[in-house]
């Protein structure tokens, strides 16, 4: 009977004897997983980090931007468009420092001056819109980025034009609009644009991506 009792006990100690040895491999394997998760977060280059968009900055379609007013912190972040033109739609004149930007990255700049006007005495210009539209069909001079002080109102109308030319419907139209302007959206950008002639544009070739679906 001693040595049966002696042989259950010596068996019950190596069990937990073997159970302390897996538990001690189990908590070393846990230990190395997380070790190897902590080690593995991104780190962004200062170059990614300088990469500044201006405010209000999107992609139209392929080859065509629109944004508010772009400033120096901006300038990295445009070369990596590689543009070749600018459509500015505002009757200031250009900043020095931006027009040497245009100049050192061989850039184009076309101004066509729309006053900034508020509700509600308003003048949109149908004649300077038509011929923003001129340049910016024209894929010579893509890639383009069309901007103004906010990239809201102004670039606004001339996108949403440019979308009638797209055969958007109304809605959408409006719905982007919107999404630029927010709170400051006006009744008046949006029954100029639904009002807005296209006919004597529809015989300019266009190539953009939303036409081939």
């Amino acid at each position: 009977m001693k040595d049966d009792t002696a042989t259950t006990t010596e068996l019950i100690q190596n069990q937990h004897q073997k159970g302390n040895q897996e538990m001690c491999r189990a908590t070393e394997v846990v230990s190395t997983v997380e070790r190897v998760v902590d080690m593995s977060s991104p780190v962004m280059s200062q170059d990614e980090l300088n990469l500044i968009p201006p405010l209000n900055f999107a992609m139209v379609d392929n080859g065509i931007f629109r944004s508010g007013f772009p400033d120096s912190a901006n300038f990295s972040f445009l070369q990596t468009l590689r543009l070749r033109s600018i459509i500015y739609l505002c009757p200031e004149p250009y900043p020095e420092a931006n027009n040497e930007f245009l100049k050192s990255n061989g850039i184009k700049l076309f101004q066509f001056g729309i006053e900034g006007y508020k509700e509600p005495f308003v003048n949109i210009p149908q004649d300077t819109i038509r011929e923003a539209l001129k340049t910016l069909l024209d894929v010579r001079n893509h890639p383009v980025l069309i901007h103004c002080k906010r990239g809201k109102h102004r670039t606004g109308c001339l996108v949403g034009c440019l979308r009638k030319l797209q055969r958007w419907c109304l809605s959408s139209i409006f719905d982007e609009y919107q999404r630029f302007a927010a709170a400051k959206a006006r009744v008046s950008d949006q029954r100029f644009m639904e009002l807005f002639d296209i006919s004597s544009l529809k015989h300019l070739p266009m190539s953009f991506s939303c036409l081939k679906r």
